[in-house]
């Protein structure tokens, strides 16, 4: 699959709109899960996941690395998201829940989001990225421009305020956090 998306990303950088289709056809919905984790919103997060597929077929050409592709489009996302919430300078926090988790009461997922929600912009990154779409330090540290060791930092602050905020309902482990999705 990684072969066949880094051949995708060398056709689409030579100017293929199938190749860069089919790139985006695999990871819509990685896209949309990423934004509606920010956002909570089904048509806020769609606008954000078109504007991403839109500026990156504009600046397809500037990926130097194709094996990067996911952090790059991760990244052109994560900065539609951020400039659209400069823009609104307001954050809905419209409840979110999942199918298929029975584990979790419905109360303690809100009292979670709400909390990762209430989180600094780049621990709540660092948090939805790690734990919510399961991406190494080292892509998250590519996505944020950070080195790894910050990213490693922000998830333990992020960890400690959700374990106060959520009054130590949760340990904050990435099984838990997992149980939340």
């Amino acid at each position: 699959m990684e072969q066949d998306t880094t051949q995708l990303v060398k056709k689409a950088i030579k100017g293929s709109k199938c190749a860069y289709g089919e790139l985006i056809a695999a990871y819509q919905a990685y896209l949309y899960k990423t934004a509606f984790l920010y956002l909570k919103n089904e048509a806020d997060s769609l606008d954000a996941v078109q504007e991403c597929v839109t500026k990156g077929l504009l600046g397809i050409e500037k990926l130097k690395e194709p094996k990067y592709f996911k952090t790059w489009i991760t990244r052109i996302l994560l900065n539609c998201i951020w400039q659209d919430r400069r823009k609104a300078q307001t954050v809905s926090l419209d409840e979110y829940t999942e199918k298929g988790v029975e584990n979790y009461l419905i109360e303690e997922k809100i009292d979670l989001y709400d909390a990762i929600d209430s989180l600094k912009e780049h621990y709540k990154t660092a948090v939805i990225l790690f734990y919510f779409q399961e991406l190494k330090i080292k892509e998250i540290a590519n996505i944020m421009d950070i080195p790894d060791g910050s990213v490693k930092v922000c998830l333990y602050r992020a960890k400690k305020q959700l374990r106060n905020l959520l009054g130590n309902q949760t340990t904050g482990s990435k099984e838990e956090l997992r149980y939340a999705k």
